[in-house]
């Protein structure tokens, strides 16, 4: 069987994370796509939710305004299409970028090991008139920024679980390229 020809503009990535937690604890932060700014700030620069959905999480849209390491942003809605469970919830995103995510949980001991499958093309015009010459630069901005997401998880699961004294974990990491993440941030608001 022959593969389905991408285009430039075409990204598939898997990323696998491994953390400290239970698959409940998992699913309440990453289902919980409105905290995505205070936990993993190093790539959501803004988060307005725009519908609260269902109960079970269906029917979510979230504004986001994201960045990477490399100095561009991304305007786009997050909207959770499968229920949120502690085996994992599936997403589309429609914007600057146009595709599908899942993330699937499964327990391992003491840790849950988390699993992303995201399929997106580019509509930015500047992404995709440049996406042919720079899309090794583009998905290593994209691994660099699911890195942090693994860090920013664990220290927020960890300061979950530190009871009285959260503020003796650390803060995770800000973002990159600052001053672009605080001009670009209240652009069309």
């Amino acid at each position: 069987m022959g593969r389905t020809s991408r285009s430039s503009t075409d990204y598939e990535f898997v990323t696998v994370w491994r953390v400290a937690g239970t698959l409940e604890e998992v699913r309440d932060v990453l289902g919980d796509a409105a905290s995505l700014g205070r936990w993993w700030p190093s790539v959501y620069l803004n988060v307005t939710t725009l519908n609260p959905g269902n109960p079970d999480g269906t029917g979510k849209v979230v504004d986001l305004f994201t960045k990477g390491w490399l100095p561009y942003t991304l305007r786009w809605k997050l909207t959770v299409t499968e229920p949120i469970t502690t085996h994992g919830f599936a997403l589309t995103a429609a914007g600057d970028l146009n595709g599908t995510g899942r993330w699937t949980f499964e327990k391992d001991g003491p840790e849950v090991v988390i699993r992303y499958d995201w399929i997106v093309s580019t509509a930015k015009p500047l992404l995709r008139r440049l996406s042919w010459l720079l899309k090794p630069a583009f998905s290593a901005n994209h691994h660099w920024a699911m890195a942090r997401g693994q860090e920013s998880l664990a220290l927020e699961l960890r300061r979950r679980r530190a009871g009285t004294d959260p503020g003796r974990i650390p803060k995770p990491p800000g973002p990159t390229f600052a001053w672009l993440a605080r001009r670009g941030g209240q652009k069309g608001r």
